[in-house]
């Protein structure tokens, strides 16, 4: 079970257990974080978006708070003299999801394909299809 959530402005698939880091949030260590804003969820073949996606609830806790490795900014104008050097470690939050809740159950067959009928009239009917386009295709040739 997967669902793709956005926090920060940015957009993270998440699975169970997973760990991730986004934009720093306002909240202690070890407390509980809710991600409301579920954009895709998916789970054995099945896949939910738009309105259905809305009803999933990733929930999470805080592993910990830090900075990332400093990025190095570097501004120059040739023949005039002007270097600037500054640099930037940007904040961030560890979490660890621990719950995706209201995403789709597995998906479902239909009662056909549970009595084992429903694939194979389907594969005699085409194949009948196609044996008769090639008879005809054949006499209208001669």
């Amino acid at each position: 079970m997967y669902a793709v959530i956005e926090t920060g402005g940015k957009q993270y698939r998440v699975e169970q257990g997973s760990v991730i880091r986004v934009e720093k949030i306002d909240v202690p260590e070890g407390e509980k974080v809710v991600f409301e804003r579920v954009l895709m969820a998916g789970a054995a073949g099945k896949v939910v978006a738009g309105k259905e996606a809305e009803k999933v609830k990733v929930e999470g806790t805080v592993v910990r708070h830090g900075k990332a490795r400093k990025i190095i900014v570097f501004k120059y104008r040739p023949k005039k003299g002007f270097h600037s050097k500054k640099g930037h470690r940007q904040l961030f939050t560890e979490v660890r999801v621990e719950k995706i809740s209201g995403a789709p159950r597995g998906a479902r067959k239909k009662k056909e394909d549970v009595a084992g009928k429903g694939k194979d009239k389907q594969a005699e009917g085409k194949a009948a299809e196609r044996r008769t386009a090639e008879e005809s295709s054949a006499q209208g040739s001669e």
